[in-house]
């Protein structure tokens, strides 16, 4: 065991003597591996972090334990055909069907309703293009965990009675109201004078589009400023995680039988929750991964090329330091050994740097970009495992090559 030991310690400082003894060669024969395995860390840490990034957006709009049930919802990647079929069997949702939820759906802790349209806003000269105005039941602060910054949300009542009041997103407070409590002013929405009771907190925003541009009002006096026919989004919140698929399945087979729907049916309604978004989310970042990672480790491939080259150039200067080791005993198996140690070590050295390449670089996307980027130690682990097998793999040729030169052939080419 000790006679093993010492026959690797002495392999290693030997490979490192080596390495070190041509620092400039070492390094430019590492710029490949270094590349590679920067690539790799930060196109891993990049999806990761596109997919935190996307999550944590959807859940600030649509909050925890929630589902929705429109007449068209988001349902996937579907044909044309499909869709076709879906928008002539899809019925609209009523009020009848809000209130027939809020009496069937016993597992809900919460039912409410969401309408919602596109408006441009104009105010003392003023304009804001584009500001989502949605038409909501008191309770939707509860049912999507919205947090008021300012002020409160709708109150019952004034759904009850349709009154002008409205709760506003940030980029409004920004556009029309900088440096003023906007609290008890008035936003006008279609030449409507609204009361503001209060602000959202700021949301920010989501692939460059901003998820502050909008404002709540009463859904029953969106119906009189806009009108009636608009079909419903019906929303419903679980207790918990846990109970959510219970509570949405209950809530599903309430909305078929008020539709009359028998067993063989397929659903006139669309309906989706977080959980069934953030697994598309993880879909679609899993498919850029499989696609763009192997992509990545081509990099490493032409590094690991460069590698072997390089060893095969050390082989044939140091053909004399071989022949010499092998004439006074070393054995095959201990030169190859030797060879192999050096062109793994200078592998790790270039997975070392290229960590250290992938961390400034994340750093630089987190500090310009609102995405998160998170080397794990699984990328770091992977980083080292990944170039000291490439430095093994393609070090293997040279250092067979080694370890079948002749002693006397070796000897005479001093």
């Amino acid at each position: 065991m000790r006679y093993i030991y010492s026959f690797y310690l002495d392999s290693f400082k030997l490979a490192l003597q080596a390495v070190l003894a041509h620092k400039l060669r070492s390094f430019l024969t590492l710029i490949g591996i270094i590349i590679g395995v920067a690539s790799v860390v930060v196109v891993g840490a990049s999806i990761d972090g596109l997919n935190a990034y996307v999550v944590d957006r959807i859940s600030k709009v649509l909050g925890s334990n929630h589902f929705m049930i429109a007449r068209m919802a988001n349902v996937g990647h579907i044909s044309e055909d499909e869709w076709d079929e879906m928008n002539r069997r899809n019925k609209r949702l009523e009020w009848d069907d809000l209130e027939w939820l809020k009496e069937q759906c016993t597992k809900c802790t919460e039912v409410g309703a969401q309408v919602n349209t596109s408006q441009d806003l104009k105010q003392e000269g003023q304009e804001l293009f584009g500001t989502q105005i949605a038409g909501v039941t008191a309770n939707m602060a509860e049912i999507e965990d919205k947090t008021i910054a300012e002020g409160r949300f709708l109150a019952p009542h004034e759904t009850e009675r349709a009154s002008y009041a409205c709760v506003i997103g940030w980029d409004i407070r920004e556009k029309f109201y900088p440096g003023l409590d906007p609290i008890g002013r008035t936003l006008k929405i279609r030449d409507v004078p609204f009361q503001i009771v209060g602000v959202e907190e700021k949301r920010g925003s989501m692939f460059g589009r901003s998820m502050d541009n909008h404002a709540y009002i009463p859904i029953t006096t969106y119906g009189k400023l806009f009108g009636r026919r608009q079909s419903l989004q019906l929303h419903g919140k679980a207790p918990s995680r846990a109970h959510l698929n219970a509570t949405i399945e209950q809530a599903r087979v309430a909305l078929r039988n008020k539709h009359k729907l028998r067993g063989n049916d397929k659903d006139d309604f669309g309906l989706v929750d977080v959980e069934q978004a953030n697994n598309q989310v993880d879909q679609f970042t899993g498919a850029i991964k499989g696609v763009v990672t192997p992509i990545t480790f081509i990099s490493l491939l032409v590094g690991g090329i460069v590698v072997m080259n390089i060893m095969l150039v050390s082989v044939t200067e140091r053909t004399f330091e071989i022949g010499l080791r092998k004439a006074v005993g070393a054995r095959r198996n201990q030169i190859m050994m030797q060879f192999l140690i050096e062109s793994s070590l200078l592998s790790s050295f270039g997975g070392m740097l290229g960590l250290m390449l992938a961390a400034g670089i994340s750093w630089l996307i987190s500090a310009a970009t609102p995405v998160p980027m998170n080397i794990t130690f699984f990328y770091a682990l992977l980083s080292l495992l990944v170039s000291g097998s490439i430095g093994m793999i393609f070090g293997i040729y040279p250092a067979f090559k080694a370890a079948r030169l002749d002693p006397i052939v070796a000897l005479t080419k001093k």
